[in-house]
């Protein structure tokens, strides 16, 4: 039985890289939906009216940062960088508009504001996965170019 679970486990963990990007690429996809609704009232506007945020104000600073940053990391590109300004963006969200009103998250609302700012710091230490632009790149910096050979060896 030990055996089974160590060939399991070994054969799991091989799908990790390919799990951290979709990981990344699904919550991209939720967090771009914030932005988008902020600044193009898409799926849906911001509530009571369904309207748009301004864009020259703090919500719209964080609607851009949301839905173009969001592309960036659904992307793979620039992913630690973006990752580490959204966390940031997700640490002020908390603590200016969820944390005064109560310690516990759960209580405040600000479980996602939490969830978003520590999984984009993941992102900024871990890195995008194997399905991204930044590790294509990687991969390319990586390769010798034709002809760069040494010709005495």
């Amino acid at each position: 039985m030990g055996s089974i679970m160590v060939r399991v486990t070994a054969k799991w963990q091989v799908w990790s890289p390919r799990l951290q990007s979709l990981l990344r690429i699904v919550v991209a996809l939720l967090f771009m939906q914030v932005g988008a609704m902020k600044l193009f009232a898409f799926p849906t506007g911001i509530p009571p009216s369904g309207g748009t945020v301004k864009l020259i104000s703090e919500l719209g600073l964080a609607g851009i940062l949301e839905a173009f940053g969001g592309l960036l990391l659904l992307l793979g590109l620039f992913t630690r960088p973006v990752a580490f300004i959204l966390a940031g963006e997700m640490a002020v969200a908390y603590f200016q508009f969820h944390f005064p009103r109560g310690f516990w998250p759960v209580m405040n609302g600000g479980q996602l504001a939490l969830l978003y700012c520590f999984t984009w710091l993941y992102f900024s230490a871990a890195g995008p996965g194997p399905w991204s632009i930044d590790a294509l790149h990687a991969k390319k910096r990586r390769q010798p170019n034709v002809g760069d050979e040494d010709p005495g060896k």
